[in-house]
């Protein structure tokens, strides 16, 4: 667990460290459109920037005017007093931020006006034969808050002994920021797994608002890790996709390189429901090794 100073309430925490908007869909929407306006330079839009400027990147105003709605109406958007931005508001917005796929999705959940518990997703008996039938290949389950609740063999080996008596914590967030050592041990591009882990549960809050233990361990992690609030507080959103990640074994300390894919298993229609994420050896066959 570390300190350091709290982040202003610009990024989506306030000076006590507290997440700005959990629980409140319209206060998130605030403090997202903050975190990515404070990542927009003006000469990045072609407005001239300045050394006198008081604000990081762009200014309500500004960011209005590229968007071509009134600086009276964005400000009610930051403030939550505007719940029901339109299409191409939104998309004004989106241009203007210059926000990908993902975080014009974010947009459109944070003003749906979601209510409701999350889902209550749970791991099938098909799903773990699924998992016990990838016999060679490492893989794992996750949640909408990134908990891992089902594995094989091989994926708990990969991630650091989940099912043994001395198992290290199976929330892949809270292991992130809350043993730093041993995640950082594991995961030699800390940074790029931290950065995914914060995305994946803002997309969550947007999605389940009512969610008590999401809240909780939102609240946790902002009050004990000052890496976790300074994440937090750059708006990013994350979706698992597929790609090639580098761990190092827990045992046998080599240094894998492995591609991996990631299986969406929804709960219901709109709602995330289960990740499954399966590594294996790159095209070639070999999984890159490294005993540094």
């Amino acid at each position: 667990m570390d300190g350091g100073n709290l982040i202003d309430g610009t990024g989506g925490t306030d000076r006590t460290g507290r997440i700005d908007g959990i629980g409140d869909t319209r206060r998130a929407l605030g403090a997202f459109l903050r975190a990515r306006r404070g990542r927009v330079t003006p000469e990045q839009v072609g407005l001239p920037g300045g050394r006198r400027r008081r604000v990081r990147g762009l200014r309500r105003e500004e960011l209005a005017q590229l968007a071509g709605i009134s600086v009276d109406y964005y400000v009610r958007l930051e403030q939550g007093r505007a719940t029901q931005p339109s299409p191409e508001v939104l998309d004004a917005l989106a241009g203007a931020l210059g926000l990908d796929a993902a975080e014009r999705g974010h947009l459109d959940t944070l003003t749906a006006g979601r209510h409701g518990p999350a889902p209550r997703t749970r791991v099938s008996p098909l799903l773990r034969r699924i998992l016990d039938s990838m016999a060679h290949l490492p893989a794992f389950v996750t949640n909408h808050r990134t908990d891992v609740v089902a594995w094989n063999e091989l994926g708990a080996e990969l991630i650091g002994g989940l099912g043994g008596p001395g198992r290290r914590e199976r929330n892949q967030a809270r292991y992130l920021f809350l043993d730093p050592a041993s995640s950082r041990a594991v995961f030699p591009d800390w940074e790029d797994r931290a950065v995914e882990a914060v995305g994946q549960l803002r997309v969550a809050t947007g999605r389940y608002p009512e969610d008590r233990e999401l809240a909780a361990l939102l609240a946790e992690l902002s009050a004990h890790s000052c890496e976790f609030r300074r994440i937090w507080a750059t708006g990013e959103i994350v979706m698992c996709t597929a790609g090639r990640k580098r761990l190092r074994h827990p045992t046998a300390g080599l240094l894998l390189t492995l591609d991996y894919e990631t299986l969406h298993i929804p709960a219901a229609p709109g709602e995330t429901g289960l990740v499954l994420h399966v590594f294996g050896a790159g095209e070639d066959g070999r999984a890159g090794a490294d005993g540094a």
